[in-house]
């Protein structure tokens, strides 16, 4: 196993779920972990719970304010950022159709799902590129492939294709930079989110661990479940 004593990773949305999976074992690796959440309290409880250097740092990234606070502070006391994953997510709306929409539920649903990563990874970027090695983990879902969409969450689903393709252009632009960008689909996994059901957390987690400790020549631009390409 390669740990990473002296890297930095960000996880936004980690207070419980995949989020807080991923912190633990990035931290097992080595990794000083911050966890990104809107309730700071909740977030000191979590990270309590995790071995090794695991800290909350307030983050909503439905706020751009927090979002360019969270990026000052950790300018401040690290100089950089060695992994980003935009992992908060709101929204599964399984139960709703598209012709029948609620605008309230989509708009919430692309602040946070889309313009909430799109925001966090422009306000990191610099921090991503200083290090010459970053690594920005979107995490996804096969649910937003147009390969495979069909009916049902619509608000999630249009939202989860829309941070695909976002995570297309940000490859695209940060590409030569020695920063990796990728989309990563931790599968049906037993969340709150996900509900009863699905496989364990610490397997979803694995895949997004997976993409955040790529090798320099590792892939970027592209969308994976378990290091296993996905159609778009």
């Amino acid at each position: 196993m390669t740990t990473h004593p002296s890297k930095v990773a960000l996880i936004t949305g980690a207070n419980r779920g995949i989020g807080l999976e991923t912190g633990r074992q990035l931290a097992r690796l080595g990794f000083t972990v911050l966890l990104g959440v809107r309730d700071l309290a909740k977030g000191d409880a979590a990270a309590k719970g995790l071995d090794g250097h695991v800290e909350a740092i307030a983050l909503d990234v439905a706020a751009p304010d927090a979002v360019a606070r969270a990026a000052a502070e950790v300018e401040r006391r690290f100089g950089r950022l060695d992994v980003l994953i935009n992992n908060a997510a709101i929204h599964y709306d399984t139960g709703s159709r598209a012709l029948q929409p609620d605008w309230t539920v989509i708009r919430e649903a692309f602040e946070t799902n889309v313009f909430g990563a799109w925001r966090t990874a422009a306000a990191f970027a610099p921090l991503l590129k200083a290090g010459g090695h970053g690594r920005l983990v979107n995490v996804s879902s096969e649910g937003g492939s147009l390969a495979s969409m069909g009916a049902g969450a619509p608000a999630y689903s249009t939202s989860k294709a829309a941070l695909n393709a976002l995570t297309c252009v940000l490859a695209a632009e940060l590409r030569g930079s020695g920063v990796l960008v990728n989309a990563v689909c931790p599968g049906w996994v037993a969340t709150d989110m996900g509900g009863p059901g699905g496989r364990p957390v610490a397997q979803g987690a694995a895949g997004i661990v997976w993409a955040a400790t790529l090798p320099d020549d590792g892939p970027t631009g592209g969308f994976f479940r378990d290091g296993k390409r996905l159609p778009w």
